[in-house]
């Protein structure tokens, strides 16, 4: 068992935190969605579930990005003086993966959307330009996208065991910095 004694572990504040869950929230609403969609073909026009999915996509790129900038200007509680640096480098290797898929699955998913000739946009509330891609790319951009969106799940489920493991076995306070009252 190891105790952590150093004030560098303390939490993330409060909107880390939050953005941090919404994202989690929204992630889990997107694979949802995903696997309840029918299959798009070719020329199919996006149904509820896709609009759903596409407006909910665009919403995560937004959040993303604000978190990213505000991960940018505001310090990274370190994990422990006491933690090997192997595993140091391993979750900052392993946050950087997360933040390059989070936005690398949506910014495909407008790619692929965008070849199909649909039109994006957050809620109906405001549209966003499509990239200029032509039919050509549909399927190969459909693919990278599902390739990469199930990577995210892998490095996520990562993630979250890595994390459970050093609450339950090793019992420091890794879990606890991104749980809510602990900051």
């Amino acid at each position: 068992m190891v105790e952590n004694k150093t004030p560098a572990a303390r939490g993330y504040d409060s909107l880390a935190k939050a953005l941090h869950w919404l994202i989690v929230g929204l992630l889990i609403v997107q694979f949802i969605l995903a696997w309840m969609m029918p299959g798009l073909r070719p020329g199919a026009q996006p149904e509820s579930l896709a609009n759903l999915h596409l407006s909910f996509g665009a919403l995560i790129l937004l959040l993303v990005g604000l978190r990213t900038v505000w991960r940018l200007t505001h310090p990274v509680p370190l994990i422990a003086d006491n933690v090997p640096p192997w595993q140091n480098l391993a979750a900052r290797a392993s946050h950087a993966l997360l933040y390059l898929l989070l936005f690398v699955v949506p910014l495909l998913g407008w790619a692929d959307a965008a070849s199909r000739a649909w039109s994006i946009s957050l809620f109906g509330a405001a549209s966003l330009p499509p990239p200029p891609i032509d039919a050509s790319w549909t399927d190969l951009l459909g693919n990278l996208h599902s390739f990469f969106a199930y990577t995210l799940l892998t490095v996520a489920g990562l993630h979250l065991a890595s994390s459970l493991y050093h609450h339950f076995w090793l019992r420091d306070r890794v879990l606890a910095r991104m749980l809510p009252g602990d900051e």
